[in-house]
């Protein structure tokens, strides 16, 4: 056969191959959609309630199955991912923790909002030791931070839960204190608070728990037996006054305030990899490193630490060719004001994918289905997870959005929300589990 001959048959031949394998893989994605559409028709766990799902390959414009993917949902904390990406974009490298200038012999800093600054099971200590072993006095300049404790559309009476940290400026140890039973005796390791523990002698209830009053820093138990191994984390109430105080038990040196505007020449210090503080934000879902990451990215372009700047600007700078303009209004997914589309959240993990552009570091920072983090529990015990993704838990709504790895290799974008459910959430998370594990098996 002459080598013109054969070129031909081969130039024929290969673009043939394409169509055919083209054509394999249309087939493959139409027959995948039709199990999909069937699976949510026929169940009915998911037909009680308002349901939205989009599934797409990671880097494909096109979508395999939609259904209500443009209409809007409430996220809980797949608002988290947002606020993810937003960090991958702004905070690539390490969290910028405090700025500060010198003069003469003193040392004045302002905060960032910097949510690794102490902060427990976390191992970063710059700014703690540049603080602490300074031969300066000190000086801490606060108000960069003038808006609220709580994010837009918080629910007030949830100001006792561990998940609903105050919002400052110069966050220390979760903005948390730790209560236990030591020795039969009520203790809390933040020392600034031991007088403000008070026995109740009325309190009868029947769940031995601390609370603190709504307005003030007083912490009220029950005056029966503490249990063994009895611990809590109890929001305290924040104030310049109190910063500056534990600022000052913390360092074991003197602290002065100062008022003082930060020049824009003011020095950067920086604290923890943000890998390390984005994992422990997604994994547990953390909502206080959530919404203090905002006011870390407000600090990366303006002198204000403002939550809805930092949102605008993202939006603005990263995020407007998102298909459906969402209505987002905190970092962690507290509130109920914010609504996102399924089909927002695929083209969201794609830009996530391609940012990282490490899979299996992407992986390791979400929660795995039957082996880590939120998602445990969600799917059936396993060493080997297929599905990665961030969770979002209300009453009544529950949401997964992430990447589903095939057996044949392939890795898929999902967003699965489900809102004003009644029934219980297991059967719901089950019945998820089910259809993930369809998809898993089948493409």
């Amino acid at each position: 056969m002459g080598l013109k001959k054969e070129y031909q048959i081969q130039s024929f031949f290969i673009p043939a191959l394409l169509i055919l394998l083209f054509l394999e893989s249309c087939t493959v994605q139409q027959r995948l959609a039709k199990d999909v559409s069937y699976f949510l028709r026929d169940s009915p766990v998911l037909n009680d309630h308002l349901v939205g799902f989009a599934l797409s390959g990671l880097d494909q414009q096109g979508m395999i199955y939609e259904k209500n993917a443009d209409k809007y949902f409430i996220p809980a904390s797949n608002t988290k991912l947002y606020t993810f990406y937003a960090g991958l974009k702004m905070i690539p490298d390490s969290i910028p923790s405090i700025r500060y200038i010198t003069r003469g012999d003193s040392l004045i800093f302002w905060g960032t909002g910097d949510p690794s600054f102490l902060k427990r099971g976390m191992q970063g200590a710059h700014t703690f030791k540049f603080l602490s072993t300074s031969t300066k006095q000190l000086f801490f300049a606060p108000g960069r931070y003038t808006g609220n404790a709580y994010g837009q559309g918080w629910a007030w009476d949830d100001y006792n839960d561990d998940t609903q940290a105050e919002i400052t400026e110069l966050p220390m140890l979760d903005n948390l204190a730790a209560f236990s039973n030591e020795n039969g005796r009520m203790t809390v390791d933040l020392h600034h608070f031991n007088d403000c523990l008070v026995k109740d002698s009325l309190n009868h209830q029947k769940e031995f728990i601390v609370v603190r009053k709504l307005a003030t820093n007083e912490f009220n138990y029950p005056s029966g037996v503490i249990p063994t191994g009895f611990t809590q984390l109890i929001p305290y109430k924040t104030s310049t006054l109190t910063t500056l105080n534990l600022l000052r038990d913390t360092l074991g040196r003197d602290v002065q305030l100062i008022q003082l505007e930060m020049p824009a020449t003011a020095k950067t210090i920086y604290n923890s990899r943000s890998e390390d503080i984005f994992r422990e934000m997604l994994l547990p879902s953390d909502n206080f490193i959530a919404e203090q990451l905002l006011l870390v990215y407000a600090n990366q372009f303006q002198q204000k630490l403002s939550s809805t700047d930092a949102i605008r600007y993202i939006l603005n700078k990263y995020l407007k060719d998102l298909p459906d303009r969402p209505r987002w209004v905190d970092g962690s997914g507290v509130s109920r004001m914010n609504l996102f589309s399924p089909r927002d959240m695929i083209m969201l993990l794609q830009l996530i994918n391609k940012e990282v552009n490490n899979r299996e570091k992407l992986f390791s920072m979400l929660p795995a289905g039957g082996l880590r983090g939120t998602l445990k529990n969600a799917y059936p015990k396993t060493d080997h997870p297929f599905v990665f993704a961030k969770t979002g838990t209300f009453s009544n709504n529950y949401n997964q959005s992430g990447y589903i790895v095939t057996k044949k290799g392939k890795i898929l974008v999902f967003s699965f929300m489900n809102n004003n459910f009644m029934g219980p959430i297991k059967e719901l998370k089950a019945e998820m589990a089910k259809l993930m594990g369809h998809i898993h098996d089948q493409y």
